[in-house]
């Protein structure tokens, strides 16, 4: 089975209105003759109904970066799977290192949100990865097992098909320093070994499975080129229209 290069830029806590939206008509025009990859952008919440309208009848999908795992309710400030998919939201990230070690997001939580998620008809961007500590003591793959049974708890084999991972190792993340296209691989291939022991080859050939963790214009064409890494999901460099761009051509 051929998996297509899904490139997905989260925008974090970054940019104004206006400068969404230029970055969204920028990335229309550049994008229109895109055939190698998949593509969607994952703006903030706030600005995820004007950037969901600009990008209409183009080649680049919406993304948001996180979900309620309720469907309504007294939940101030959540927003829930049905309320993005209202607005044209495709994607939705869970479980993003940010959110698992800054606001202290279990896995038992995302677990939730990606039943939510798919319940709605959203496409979960599950996130998984360790520590530099954890990479230290040699215990990546056990961590990453940990996270992918957490998360995809309950989730049946058609849905796991639906979903994409993300590995992102959370000492790559915004420092600069990126996990080596081995070092990419080697992980890739075994969460594919944990899809499969779960859910059969077939699905584990179907799930696509992005790297994330400082992927720019100059490394993405070696990354890509990986038998099992499927994808990035970009951060700063997906920020501005040629940074972006870049590691969309590096799908080949």
């Amino acid at each position: 089975m051929t998996r297509r290069i899904f490139i997905a830029g989260n925008w974090k806590m970054n940019l104004t209105l206006s400068a969404s939206l230029e970055l969204a008509e920028g990335l229309k025009q550049k994008t229109a003759n895109v055939t190698a990859a998949d593509v969607a952008v994952c703006p903030p919440s706030v600005y995820l109904q004007p950037v969901a309208a600009a990008l209409r009848n183009s080649n680049i999908k919406v993304g948001a970066q996180n979900v309620y795992f309720e469907k309504n309710g007294a939940f101030t400030g959540e927003i829930s799977a049905e309320m993005l998919k209202d607005i044209g939201v495709t994607y939705v990230i869970l479980g993003h290192s940010e959110r698992r070690n800054i606001l202290g997001e279990s896995s038992e939580t995302v677990n939730r949100k990606t039943h939510a998620a798919l319940a709605a008809g959203l496409i979960p961007i599950v996130c998984v990865g360790e520590l530099l500590k954890e990479r230290e003591a040699g215990v990546t793959e056990e961590v990453v097992r940990r996270q992918f049974d957490g998360s995809f708890s309950g989730i049946s084999a058609e849905d796991m098909t639906k979903c994409v991972i993300a590995y992102e190792p959370v000492w790559a993340i915004g420092t600069g320093k990126v996990a080596t296209p081995e070092q990419a691989e080697e992980v890739h291939a075994a969460i594919r070994k944990m899809i499969a022991a779960k859910y059969g080859k077939d699905a584990a050939e179907a799930v696509r499975i992005q790297y994330g963790g400082s992927v720019n214009d100059k490394n993405a064409e070696e990354i890509l080129a990986k038998p099992n890494v499927d994808g990035a999901l970009v951060g700063g460099a997906s920020l501005k229209v040629d940074s972006f761009l870049g590691i969309i051509n590096g799908a080949k």
